[in-house]
């Protein structure tokens, strides 16, 4: 009687962990967030030069926002390659 008392307690922990691993993944991976990590807006004006709404402005809110696209569509490369290597070379446990 007691195994079944722990189970769903057990399958609640380990769905909750699961869950929380697939939440992560929208986020910025780190060589994103250190190349990328100074402010839009501030990096942007490059120091109060460039108005806010000019075209040099929106070009480079643009270019920034391409990089940030390009930096997350890598990581998730990367993390779909190492899945598929893995379910394609799985190891025998000895």
């Amino acid at each position: 009687m007691r195994f079944s008392t722990l189970t769903f307690p057990v399958a609640l922990v380990l769905t909750a962990l699961a869950l929380a691993s697939c939440a992560r993944r929208g986020e910025l991976p780190a060589t994103a967030s250190a190349t990328l990590s100074e402010d839009d807006d501030t990096f942007c004006r490059k120091g109060g030069q460039v108005a806010s709404g000019s075209p040099e402005y929106v070009n480079c809110r643009k270019d920034r926002d391409a990089l940030r696209g390009a930096a997350i569509d890598r990581a998730d490369k990367k993390q779909r390659d190492l899945g598929e290597y893995m379910l394609n070379n799985p190891t025998k446990p000895y």
